[in-house]
């Protein structure tokens, strides 16, 4: 096998940002083959699994396709990847992972099958190599990826072992933060470029204004992590990794603090210990001298008149009854903060709880889908005038 080796790429994500997904692809000059709810399909090699473990922000994992074949029990599927060249891919020295998902009536347990597979690979190693690597549940270096459907399976490289929403910059996180990668697309989802003021009242751990600083910078989101999976494997080119980062340095410094600053972006959280995190984690991600961040209620969050701006705000959803009364009134806060302080800029909430936001109390000019992990939810869309209208609907 070489690098250069062209086979399917699984690009997955969370349910729902595969047409996000698709818009990040093709800005990279990859042509997107096909798409489903949860990811997209391209024609492309391990440069090509590089590049995209390096530049997207929405993506969860970039999957190369090693095989890919008919199976219709445990015993076919070792028979099969025993004759597979492991030798030429895993290092007797290295560590394996095995993750799956399984989807066949001949098989109950998810575990069974990851382990013939792993008893594949590792015995197919030592019969070529007289040693067989370790293995385990860690992520961090080489990992196999399988999905059996029925009688059909497909056996991936993992290229970047832990998720590519794992910016490494999230030291701190608070309670229930937003993965990095749905805050970016929640960002990319208001248009923001970093022209315009960029608001987030209750900031949490800071991921959305991170998030909107990394945008607003062209900040390469990868260049963030110093360990993929593709790296401890035997087709890893260091020198063409090098070449790569390197470039994409090159872009973002050009959109550095030297070169480029972007509007104002402001972060607040009533909670002392969630700015202080929120601080924290922008420093890591080399974006603290981008952003404003203070302690105050949300509605009292310094907003400058008319400035035509966009504020984000993601108030907790509530689940359970005495939850969901405390959050009534804040929600209808949200509402008055928007129509009393906010004229001029466009408003979202992002939120899983629809009656809820109902409390808001204003018209929404769009709501768009999304979902964190399993719960459904909605970024609601407001654009803000004086004297806007309540909703009477």
């Amino acid at each position: 096998m070489d690098a250069k080796d062209k086979s399917t790429i699984l690009i997955t994500c969370a349910k729902g940002l595969s047409e996000m997904l698709r818009s990040e692809v093709e800005t990279l000059g990859l042509a997107v083959d096909s798409s489903h709810e949860t990811g997209v399909e391209i024609t492309g090699n391990l440069y090509d699994a590089m590049k995209l473990n390096l530049y997207s922000r929405v993506a969860f994992n970039i999957l190369y396709l090693l095989d890919s074949f008919d199976c219709r029990n445990p015993d076919q599927l070792y028979r099969r990847l025993v004759k597979y060249p492991w030798e030429e891919i895993i290092s007797p020295k290295e560590y394996v992972c095995v993750v799956g998902r399984i989807e066949t009536p001949t098989i109950e347990n998810t575990m069974y099958a990851n382990l013939k597979v792993k008893d594949a690979i590792v015995d197919r190693i030592q019969q070529k190599t007289g040693s067989r690597p370790d293995s385990g549940k860690e992520r961090d270096r080489v990992v196999v990826q399988v999905y059996w459907k029925d009688e059909k399976c497909w056996v991936y490289l993992n290229t970047s072992g832990q998720k590519v929403s794992d910016r490494n910059y999230r030291k701190l996180p608070t309670k229930a933060p937003l993965r990095e990668s749905l805050a970016a697309a929640i960002i990319l989802a208001t248009g923001y470029d970093g022209t315009v003021p960029l608001i987030c009242p209750m900031c949490g751990s800071g991921t959305l204004a991170i998030e909107g600083a990394l945008i607003a910078s062209r900040r390469v989101p990868g260049l963030m992590r110093s360990n993929y999976a593709f790296m401890h494997t035997l087709l890893y080119d260091d020198a063409a990794w090098q070449r790569i980062r390197t470039e994409a340095l090159r872009q973002s410094k050009k959109r550095g603090k030297a070169q480029f600053q972007p509007a104002k972006i402001i972060a607040t959280d009533i909670d002392p210990g969630a700015v202080d995190a929120a601080r924290r984690n922008a420093m890591t991600a080399g974006v603290d001298h981008l952003i404003e961040f203070s302690v105050c209620d949300f509605a009292e969050t310094p907003i400058e008149p008319d400035a035509g701006g966009i504020i984000i705000m993601n108030p907790e959803y509530g689940m359970r009854l005495g939850e969901i009364e405390k959050l009534t009134e804040t929600y209808s806060r949200i509402g008055d903060f928007f129509k009393q302080k906010c004229a001029g800029y466009t408003g979202y909430i992002f939120t899983g709880n629809p009656e809820l936001a109902k409390k808001v109390g204003l018209r929404t000019s769009r709501k768009i889908p999304f979902f964190n992990g399993s719960i459904e939810c909605r970024l609601l869309k407001y654009d803000l005038y004086s004297g806007s209208r309540k909703n009477t609907n």
